[in-house]
Order: C-alpha cells, then structure tokens, then sequence
C-alpha cells in the first residue's frame, strides 16, 4: 500500500521540478551560440543583430524578446555586441552575443 502525499507536499514536489526545468534551460540557453561571450552569434552586418535577437526565442516559454538595450564591447581582441533582452511573455531577462564577420569577397 503507497502511503498518500499531502497537497502541500504535492504542490513543493512540482515547484521544486519547475526551478530546475528553469535551471536547467537557462545553463542550456548559455550553452548555445549567443549565450555567452566566447559563443557569439555571427552575423554579416551590425543591422541584422536586432532581427536575430527578435527572432530569437525565450529559452524558457518560447516568447518573443524584447530588447532592452544594446552596447559594444572588447573580448579577445574582437568587437562583440551584447544585445539585453527580456521575454515578452514571462519576462526572464538574458543577454544575446553577436559578431560582426562581414562576408569576405570572392
């Protein structure tokens, strides 16, 4: 015979698992290109980077993101650009990584 959990105790059982489904999709969402600095997104033009960072969607509910604001900075001896996000829908914020790699001529 199972013995019957408490409401309570059910109810801290599934929020516990929905913080480390958080967890966890935010550690894979640093993983992938654009997650962190040394993983930029590579892009042809400074003027694509707003389009992929719209296009881009929330790791965490498949929102659409916003952006916040968006700066330059120096890494390795490169220009990135760190475009700051926030989900539309839950509101997570997050910051997307871009390089600027102009298509070289043929």
């Amino acid at each position: 015979m199972t013995k019957k959990t408490r409401p309570r105790t059910d109810r801290r059982i599934r929020e516990r698992a929905a913080r480390e489904l958080v967890r966890d999709r935010q550690k894979l969402a640093a993983l992938s290109p654009g997650g962190a600095p040394d993983r930029p997104i590579e892009v042809p033009s400074a003027a694509v980077v707003p389009l992929r960072a719209r296009s881009t969607p929330c790791p965490l509910c498949d929102g659409e993101l916003r952006i916040e604001h968006e700066s330059a900075e120096s890494r390795g001896g490169r220009i990135l650009h760190a475009t700051h996000v926030a989900c539309a829908r839950c509101g997570v914020t997050r910051v997307l990584w871009f390089h600027v790699a102009p298509a070289l001529p043929s």
